[in-house]
């Protein structure tokens, strides 16, 4: 995962013009329409708890998971109200239920299989609160990723540079995201790092047959600021 470059993961992010507020904001609008009494919320997958911070500021109570413990240890210094936990997405277990489950930023497509995502899929359906709502931001779909593409992000801060590039690799049903850095700090000066990521490049139908085989509906959401798409399924 992102435990050698956690402590650099929002500046690269920054960089890439992410917008946790927004996106959070429009989940948090989605989730109102549908239910407005809404007030769980846990963030699987959280990352640095960017989300989490935002889906806080709403008023939601909220509590997150990941499997790095890096990106936990950053989560709780930015939430330190909140409750993070590691724990893998394929079988977690938490004694509470919830209004809402999110799994943002294509964190499901690390299930990397089909029958590893239904397994995701389930052990978070699991944990909603009757009619509670699931929200999944897909990663790339199949036929949508292009092998050999060439992708950059450059940091340029006063104390910090950064340079991550990679190309574009499948294997079968998966991507192969290798990440080469440069990262320059003062303390260090110019370090080298490597990370690979395996992603499942699953499709509409494979989420679809995911959320039925969970007990959930499933509603394709087109809305900005998600370019991938956001899946909503209501536990039914």
């Amino acid at each position: 995962m992102f435990s050698k470059t956690a402590a650099f993961y929002d500046a690269i992010y920054a960089a890439r013009g992410k917008d946790y507020r927004r996106e959070a904001d429009e989940i948090v609008a989605c989730l109102r329409r549908v239910w407005p009494q809404a007030a769980t919320l846990l963030d699987v997958g959280c990352g640095t708890g960017a989300h989490l911070e935002q889906f806080e500021r709403q008023g939601l109570a909220c509590r997150g998971l990941d499997l790095d413990p890096e990106m936990v240890a950053l989560a709780r210094a930015r939430c330190p109200e909140i409750e993070i936990e590691v724990a893998d997405m394929l079988d977690f277990a938490l004694p509470e239920r919830f209004d809402a489950v999110t799994s943002l930023f294509g964190a499901a497509a690390y299930s990397r299989t089909r029958e590893r995502l239904a397994l995701s899929v389930a052990t978070m359906g699991r944990h909603l609160t009757a009619g509670g709502i699931l929200f999944v931001e897909p990663f790339v779909a199949p036929d949508a990723f292009q092998v050999g593409n060439l992708h950059a992000v450059f940091v340029d801060e006063p104390d910090l540079k950064i340079a991550r590039m990679n190309v574009s690799k499948r294997l079968g049903p998966m991507a192969i995201i290798d990440f080469h850095y440069l990262i320059a700090t003062k303390r260090k000066g110019v370090e080298r790092l490597f990370e690979r990521h395996e992603l499942g490049l699953f499709s509409q139908d494979e989420y679809r047959d995911a959320f039925a085989a969970a007990g959930l509906s499933f509603e394709v959401l087109a809305t900005a600021p998600f370019d991938r798409g956001l899946y909503m399924g209501a536990k039914v």
